[in-house]
C-alpha cells in the first residue's frame, strides 16, 4: 500500500486542513479535494478551523483599519 493510500485512510493532515479552509473561504474548492474532506476530515476540526480562521480575519481587518485610522489622524 502506497504512503498516500494510507494517509487517506488515516485522516486528511493539518497542512490539507488549512488548504481546504482556504479554498472553502474563496469558493475555490476543488471537487476531489471537497470529497476528501467528507470522506477523511472531522468535522469538529473544520468547525474550530473555521473560527479560528475567522477570528484571525477579523482581527487583521481590525488592526488594518487602526493602521489607516491612525495615519489620517496624524
Amino acid at each position: 500500500m502506497s504512503s498516500n493510500n494510507q494517509k487517506q485512510k488515516t485522516g486528511i493532515t493539518p497542512l490539507s486542513l488549512i488548504g481546504s479552509l482556504f479554498a472553502g473561504w474563496f469558493g475555490v474548492q476543488s471537487k476531489s479535494n471537497r470529497e476528501r474532506d467528507f470522506e477523511h476530515g472531522k468535522f469538529s476540526h473544520f468547525i474550530i478551523g473555521g473560527i479560528v480562521f475567522a477570528v484571525l480575519f477579523v482581527l487583521f481587518v481590525v488592526g488594518i483599519v487602526k493602521v489607516v485610522m491612525s495615519t489620517v489622524g496624524s
